[in-house]
């Protein structure tokens, strides 16, 4: 029987996914002549060389790459394990790993993370903001309980849960605030601000504007809410922002704030995790208090958000 350790194959998937040995030591906390031992070690065990090593980078064999699959899935089975002996106890406690993209984690996280040690105190909570794909990927491989995104996400090896909805507005700039709401063919014709390629709220901004391919090249991909509003504020365009990022995103900037006559467009805000997990039953229980936290979050914008105009131009 090989003699392979739990600890080599966690480093083993770190320098995977690092592709470099400095970077992986640091995220596994110990020196990197240290984890150069245990790959060297693990590589011996196993009579095959798993890593193609450069100055620069490190690369998978094709041995390498199969090997990572199967490494994959014994770390996401002994995770779940220790899932399942938490799932036993009474109530939520220990690490939780919380996934969250960028168009929510700024506004909801301060609420969420408040009413969260309220009710559940023993919660060590981790959160990871980054785009939808890579919030999927980190789900699916084990590293991230759950996450808070736009659905649907339409993952066969995921279960989504809706939270709340919530409506997008205008922003223009403060000079435009009594002009006529433009409709989404009006949008068209307008210099729409958008967030980067990869952003889901990109995609739902561009499918209610109805935007024909190509999408005009004149305007300004941001990586942020706040770049776009700003942007927005020295009168390079228009842009939309949810509703949860007006008290965040205006406070500071030259803009009004407008809503769409009829169907507003909108978003579904949900949590997903894999349909494996032992924490299933404790996730619907934060689920709730996601709820909870919107609904908030809410009550207490909605003296900033702007009503609802009596006809379209």
């Amino acid at each position: 029987m090989m003699n392979i350790t739990f600890k080599q194959l966690r480093y083993f998937e770190a320098l995977t996914r690092h592709g470099h040995f400095g970077r992986a030591a640091d995220d596994c906390s110990i020196s990197q002549p240290a984890l150069s031992v245990q790959i060297k070690e693990l590589e011996e065990t196993l009579g095959v060389v798993l890593f193609e090593r450069s100055a620069r980078q490190v690369r998978l064999t094709g041995f390498g790459q199969e090997f990572a699959e199967r490494v994959r899935d014994i770390l996401r089975a002994v995770d779940e394990l220790g899932d399942l002996a938490r799932l036993a106890k009474d109530r939520m406690v220990g690490r939780l790993r919380i996934g969250v993209i960028p168009t929510v984690a700024p506004y909801l996280l301060p609420t969420l993370i408040h009413q969260l040690n309220a009710v559940h105190s023993g919660l060590d909570v981790h959160i990871r903001e980054t785009l939808t794909q890579k919030l999927i990927a980190e789900l699916l491989e084990g590293r991230l309980d759950t996450a808070i995104v736009a659905l649907p996400v339409s993952e066969p090896g995921l279960v989504e849960t809706a939270l709340f909805e919530e409506k997008f507005v205008l922003v223009r700039s403060a000079t435009d605030a009594s002009a006529p709401v433009p409709s989404p063919e009006g949008m068209r014709e307008m210099k729409l601000l958008l967030l980067e390629e990869g952003h889901c709220f990109r995609d739902q901004a561009v499918s209610f504007c109805n935007f024909r391919s190509p999408l005009p090249r004149d305007g300004l991909d941001g990586s942020s809410l706040s770049t776009l509003v700003q942007m927005v504020g020295a009168g390079i365009g228009v842009t939309l922002i949810p509703e949860m990022a007006v008290p965040v995103e205006t406070r500071s900037a030259p803009v009004s704030l407008a809503r769409f006559q009829g169907d507003e467009p909108s978003r579904t805000i949900g949590m997903i995790w894999r349909k494996t997990s032992p924490l299933a039953p404790r996730l619907l229980e934060i689920a709730d208090v996601v709820r909870q936290a919107a609904d908030q979050l809410r009550q207490q914008n909605t003296h900033l958000l702007p009503a609802r105009p009596v006809s379209a131009a």
